[in-house]
């Protein structure tokens, strides 16, 4: 057997930091395979390297942990390309640095470089190229990593990209292997461990990566499964509160509700929060869910008005997200709202109505965002394409921002900014809510952070 070292790449700590889940379950698998794995943590270390006073100290991390465990392969994980945030700039642009971590890597290392993550599989002939590794994992990486460990074990020349074979059910799974010493490092940080319940989304956003990355259907994890992994970071790790990182934790069945039955039918004690649909959330669901220790809802509610739901291809009314809203209020659920503005059919008199709508969310969190970070394979890549603004040679590595044509984005950006002026709970531009949560974990606060905004100042 063959020894692995994972490495996650992320570098993006808004709106706080996120345990590398991703690696823990490939993790999981390769050691069910009978591989030693090692993980190493970009975030983690760097941290620990600045506690100790060491500042650019990537390389002699990495050189340490390559001389202490020798692996016969590394591979890099990468989450995101960019923060998709239209106001960063190159300095949201995270592929640059991955980029200068395979250099130091191959420097280090004369063994086979391999790169996945959900990044990775967006643009994956791309993402090779530009960074130069020698191979990569398309899709799911529990199931193709061990079967391209194995072919190159076995003096095989595969194929430069590995795609996954068919999408695997909710019971193949792998559950994570999480690393004692990383997951102390976010649960200082965020004070949140984090878990997936099920993969895939068939509902059809525009700008929506999901769907391609993960299919269009839920795959659905066994309730009892789920629960099992929440018992195992509770008794190994002490963990207290998570978050369910699924692209919709609601999913329209009763997937979502049978996790909180489980939970409440063993008496557990856990604290989460996940990403809801903000639809088909009924006062007693919501309640069902709380009692099994949900704390908090981040909305995906997006646009709010019925022209811009529309063009944003949401499937859901302005109605069901002020619903929504209101029964997290009666339960004095903490709620954020996700919010775009200038994506498809933006005009003037929707920014406009939709301005005057956010008071319509009082007592929630409002992260805003300005246009709409263009991917492949999305419907709303195939709009622009259609509309003759980019060619389908353009490359997309670099962000693009899509602003509808029918509003001048520096005039809306404006008018936002004084929609949001001298108040502490919409957060716009996104740096801005950068700045305020940095502030926050200075001060020692944690969890999301954004819900210490609904308290008096």
């Amino acid at each position: 057997m063959s020894r692995v070292l994972l490495i996650s790449n992320n570098r993006a700590t808004t709106p706080y930091p996120v345990y590398p889940l991703g690696m823990a379950v490939v993790a999981g698998a390769l050691t069910q395979a009978g591989h030693e794995v090692a993980q190493w943590d970009l975030l983690t270390a760097t941290d620990a390297a600045r506690r100790d006073g060491r500042e650019d100290a990537e390389a002699a991390l990495l050189l340490t942990i390559i001389a202490e465990f020798r692996p016969d392969f590394i591979c890099l994980s990468l989450r995101n390309i960019d923060n998709t945030d239209s106001f960063s700039g190159a300095a949201g642009w995270y592929l640059e640095s991955a980029r200068q971590t395979l250099a130091i890597l191959r420097e280090l290392s004369p063994v086979p470089l391999i790169l996945g993550g959900p990044a990775f599989s967006l643009m994956p002939e791309d993402i090779l190229a530009y960074l130069g590794a020698d191979y990569g994992i398309v899709g799911e990486g529990e199931e193709a990593l061990p079967r391209l460990i194995a072919a190159l074990a076995a003096g095989e020349n595969p194929p430069p990209l590995l795609r996954g074979k068919a999408p695997l059910s909710g019971e193949q799974f792998s559950s994570p292997r999480f690393h004692a010493e990383i997951l102390t490092f976010y649960k200082s940080g965020s004070n949140l461990a984090n878990l997936q319940s099920k993969r895939g989304c068939p509902h059809h956003c525009t700008y929506c990566t999901y769907p391609a990355l993960e299919g269009r259907n839920f795959r659905r994890r066994p309730a009892a499964a789920v629960v099992d992994d929440i018992v195992r970071l509770q008794q190994e790790h002490g963990v207290s509160s998570l978050f369910f990182v699924d692209s919709v934790f609601n999913d329209g069945g009763r997937h979502h509700l049978a996790i909180a039955e489980e939970i409440l039918s063993r008496s557990l004690k856990i604290s989460w929060s996940a990403f809801f649909r903000p639809a088909g959330l009924p006062l007693r669901d919501l309640q069902l869910l709380r009692r099994a220790g949900l704390f908090a809802l981040e909305l995906g509610s997006d646009a709010l008005t019925a022209t811009t739901l529309q063009g944003l291809g949401k499937g859901f009314t302005f109605a069901d997200i002020q619903a929504t809203h209101q029964a997290c209020r009666q339960l004095q659920l903490p709620v954020a709202h996700y919010l775009v503005f200038g994506g498809p059919d933006e005009s003037p008199a929707t920014l406009r109505q939709g301005l005057a709508r956010l008071d319509r969310l009082q007592g929630g969190v409002l992260f805003i965002f300005s246009g709409l970070r263009l991917l492949p394979d999305t419907k709303l890549h195939q709009r622009v394409l259609q509309e003759g603004r980019l060619t389908p040679e353009t490359k997309l590595l670099r962000p693009y921002y899509y602003f509808s044509p029918l509003i001048d984005p520096t005039t809306m950006n404006e008018a936002i900014s004084a929609a949001c002026k001298g108040r502490r709970e919409r957060l716009f531009p996104p740096e801005e809510a950068l700045v305020r949560l940095k502030i926050m974990r200075r001060f020692g606060f944690q969890g999301l952070l954004w819900n210490q905004l609904l308290k008096r100042p």
